[in-house]
């Protein structure tokens, strides 16, 4: 039985987290996060692993060449909040 993947539309909420291996692709609005790290071994499973990188990052690429760009997006707006376990 093949496990269904998952559909990633870039840019279109701030919900979508994808792993491959320990990399991790989040999707937020104005933005994609990648971090953390994937061996793309000489074998069956790093083909599966760079077949999947090269979807998502074609993905990524065909929205952004679809859009009218800026120059540079301002740095996100980040707030300290209380914390309510105190």
């Amino acid at each position: 039985m093949t496990a269904k993947k998952k559909t990633f539309v870039p840019y279109a909420n701030e919900a979508d987290v994808l792993q491959i291996d320990n990399l991790m692709i989040e999707n937020r609005l104005d933005r994609i996060t990648i971090s953390g790290d994937v061996d793309l071994t000489a074998d069956q499973q790093g083909l599966a692993h760079a077949r999947r990188l090269h979807e998502i990052l074609g993905a990524v690429l065909a929205t952004l060449e679809g859009q009218t760009l800026p120059e540079h997006l301002p740095p996100p707006d980040v707030k300290n909040v209380a914390n309510p376990f105190n």
